[in-house]
């Protein structure tokens, strides 16, 4: 049976940048920010880890060399995570997307195509878990039904309160993510750059079902305006308590809600 980590407590690399460097970090449960100049390691530090680990999680020793990663509980060998990473580039593939008749253009709409899909897993099973609740015959059913779905109708809410300044809203009764916009509906992939970026962002948080998992963000605030930035974390840690947040950020904004505290230099975690 898999037994998952609930968090990273240290990450430890041999030889970065051609054995000139070693990486000590231990890590805090819930936010982690990596910070430091530009070409300094951040970017790679944060891939050298992703890579270590399988598609599902695992992360025997031998997948990449000189990277281990102590986690807790100390005997998983497995975690669920995933990895926000800023660019909203032209995707490269357009002639396979195409041939699926979907009007995607850029990374960002083609992982809001995936993330549709997640979301529409997640909420079968938030259903089928809120019938199973109404009909086991509990006394507080109804108060349990509530909590169940509560992770959802807080997701909508952040996203209306983000995008009122446009006039755009989740359409509620749609099983698919759309929004409407003065008597129009909206697609996804219809949004601005930075709307895109914090609906993909807050969606992988919510699909994950509040589960204990790590989310890898390689500067997330590109493309985000500075007030959500403030907020990013912050909205993160409300729809899943039970995250782990690892990021690399050059915006001092994304830590000026309280979390100065939990920035880390690239510099105080090297041996030189």
């Amino acid at each position: 049976m898999q037994k998952f980590a609930d968090y990273i407590e240290e990450i430890e690399i041999d030889s970065l940048w051609g054995g000139k460097k070693h990486i000590r970090w231990e890590l805090n449960r819930r936010v982690n920010i990596l910070s430091g100049i530009n070409g300094v390691g951040k970017s790679t530090i944060l891939n050298k880890v992703v890579r270590v680990l399988s598609q599902g999680g695992e992360f025997p020793s031998h997948l990449l060399k000189g990277v281990r990663l102590r986690v807790n509980p100390e005997d998983a060998r497995w975690i669920r995570y995933d990895i926000i990473r800023s660019f909203d580039r032209p995707l490269l593939n357009m002639e396979s997307i195409s041939k699926i008749n979907l009007n995607l253009s850029t990374e960002l709409d083609w992982q809001l195509f995936q993330l549709q899909r997640k979301y529409l897993d997640y909420q079968v099973n938030i259903g089928n878990r809120i019938i199973a609740t109404l009909q086991s015959g509990a006394a507080d059913a109804a108060e349990q039904a509530q909590r169940i779905s509560h992770p959802k109708r807080l997701f909508q809410d952040i996203i209306d309160d983000l995008f009122t300044d446009t006039g755009k809203k989740i359409i509620r009764s749609e099983n698919e993510i759309r929004f409407t916009q003065i008597g129009e509906t909206l697609m996804p992939y219809q949004l601005s750059s930075g709307e895109k970026q914090m609906l993909v962002i807050l969606l992988t948080v919510l699909v994950e079902d509040g589960q204990s998992y790590v989310l890898f963000m390689d500067e997330p605030e590109v493309s985000l305006h500075i007030e959500w930035q403030k907020r990013l974390i912050d909205l993160i840690l409300d729809l899943n308590p039970n995250v782990q947040i690892i990021l690399a950020t050059h915006s001092p904004a994304v830590i000026m809600n309280g979390w100065m505290d939990s920035v880390t230099e690239v510099s105080d975690i090297t041996d030189k």
